[in-house]
């Protein structure tokens, strides 16, 4: 998109916001950056260059626009729509995995040398994996800056930073503003609403509650989304409460609770962490989990070709596909709940969180443990879960991969490769791979022609409603046919379908 010279500057003259995370605009006069959106006067266009990530502007020496905060944007929905080395790497960068593992880990997930990743995203993105890890960095330590009360040198280590002074210098750098700066910007009413408290005296600075706003591409409708969310929630692990729904986080220094809630403009995110250094990865998981980075003008401008789908997309435009925080756990979730209703496998699934998840505090509402990791439920007596014979095979080979990692559902997935993997595993038919696939990995072009509410939706709209036909017709859906399966299923009844009350 960047490269693209005549359509940025069209769209930064409009103010489009719907390239907001596509690519940036550097101000080569003033020497800021913005996003397409930005509420300034647009600049001359021999004065604009246009970077396809933050990271190659800082790199660039650019500063963020104080206005229209760039570091804030949506992500970009490449990364979401492809399975390529540099879309996986980019997921894997939003999880955190550079600032714990460093390029050599990020680069051995991927299965590909140190060079041969770098140099692939300087290439397309114009910056390193290291300069997009600190990118990150920079806009979560803005974040706490604002919304917490936390000493500096809590926060410098919170978001990554190594050292205090380097969280200085890379502040100062980024938005042209000391740490206390930033924190002096923020209006006194938000101050009192939105601050976590600075621990007390002798306090260790490990944990917070934090609000924050997750921003989207419009239109979005919550309508499939949450309610997909909430009617299949896991007793104990996920509930609908007081407009929002909340859930247990499994994260890599510790464990969280989040209650998100839909609003007009944004998502609301209340974050209670254990850890605060978790933040970058609660937020992304979050994000995808409710496929915030999408493009839903794309998505439904491609939809609306075929004329028995247009009326659906017309009706309830912006749907998005409802994912996972963690692709394991909800591999094991599909297995249950094959075959059986959504009541049952919710009944399956808290069997097995009251047997083997790990038990948390929530002192807001009832939520009780994490949902069990791969390696607790290895160690399960087959003999003890109530299902068929056959699916209980399947159920233990599937955790004993997890567990062993010989499989990997992970950001990093070649989405092709993992299909393949979990074809092979006895009791993995076609409607399982891909409804993991759609859910779990993330593939926006999954599809389901043998699902039971698709073919009722076919029949009913006049579409092909055999499966080889449907495939057949849905070719003409690509690369959205996910997207398209959220419509589908819209035309039931089913709880999933609507914003719960």
């Amino acid at each position: 998109m960047h490269t693209d010279r005549e359509r940025c500057v069209r769209a930064v003259q409009s103010k489009d916001a719907r390239f907001d995370g596509w690519f940036f605009t550097a101000v080569l006069t003033t020497g800021i950056y913005c996003r397409p959106s930005c509420p300034a006067v647009p600049p001359k266009p021999q004065n604009m260059v246009f970077h396809a990530s933050a990271a190659a502007c800082q790199q660039a020496g650019f500063r963020a626009c104080k206005r229209c905060r760039p570091d804030t944007s949506p992500g970009s929905p490449e990364w979401n729509r492809r399975a390529d080395l540099v879309a996986r790497a980019m997921r894997l960068i939003a999880d955190g995995v550079v600032d714990r593992d460093g390029v050599p880990g990020l680069a051995a997930r991927l299965g590909y040398s140190t060079r041969q990743v770098e140099r692939q995203l300087l290439a397309e993105l114009g910056a390193g994996p290291l300069a997009l890890a600190r990118a990150q960095r920079a806009q979560t330590a803005r974040l706490l800056v604002e919304t917490t009360g936390l000493p500096m040198a809590d926060v410098a280590f919170a978001a990554g930073f190594s050292s205090v002074r380097t969280f200085n210098d890379t502040v100062r750098e980024v938005f042209a503003l000391s740490p206390s700066e930033l924190r002096a910007r923020v209006p006194h009413k938000d101050q009192a609403k939105d601050r976590a408290p600075a621990p007390g005296p002798g306090a260790p600075a490990t944990g917070g509650t934090l609000q924050l706003r997750l921003p989207f591409r419009a239109p979005l409708n919550p309508d499939n989304l949450f309610g997909h969310l909430a009617a299949t929630g896991v007793p104990g692990v996920e509930e609908w409460r007081d407009g929002a729904f909340r859930r247990t986080l499994r994260l890599p220094y510790g464990h969280a609770v989040v209650a998100l809630t839909p609003h007009p403009d944004h998502i609301g995110c209340r974050l209670t962490l254990t850890d605060l250094r978790d933040l970058t990865v609660a937020t992304s998981r979050c994000r995808r989990m409710l496929d915030l980075d999408a493009d839903p003008v794309a998505v439904d401008d491609q939809l609306r070709t075929d004329p028995l789908l247009a009326p659906l997309v017309d009706k309830a435009p912006g749907r998005r596909v409802p994912r996972t925080v963690d692709e394991a756990e909800f591999a094991v979730r599909a297995v249950l709940g094959q075959q059986v209703s959504t009541a049952a496998a919710r009944t399956h699934a808290a069997r097995l969180v009251t047997a083997y998840g790990d038990p948390v505090e929530d002192p807001e509402g009832g939520l009780t443990h994490l949902f069990p990791s791969p390696e607790a439920l290895a160690e399960a007596d087959p003999e003890s879960l109530a299902m068929p014979r056959t699916r209980r095979t399947t159920f233990t080979t599937l955790v004993r991969h997890l567990a062993e990692g010989t499989l990997h559902l992970g950001p990093e997935s070649d989405w092709p490769e993992t299909r393949a993997r979990l074809l092979a595993l006895p009791g993995f038919g076609p409607w399982t791979v891909d409804v993991i696939a759609m859910r779990a990995l993330g593939d926006p072009d999954a599809f389901l022609p043998t699902d039971l509410g698709i073919r009722r939706a076919a029949q009913e709209l006049g579409l092909p409603s055999t499966p080889a036909a449907l495939t057949a017709r849905a070719a003409a859906w690509r690369p959205w046919r996910a997207y398209a399966v959220q419509y589908l299923w819209a035309t039931d009844s089913h709880p999933i379908n609507f914003l719960p009350v």
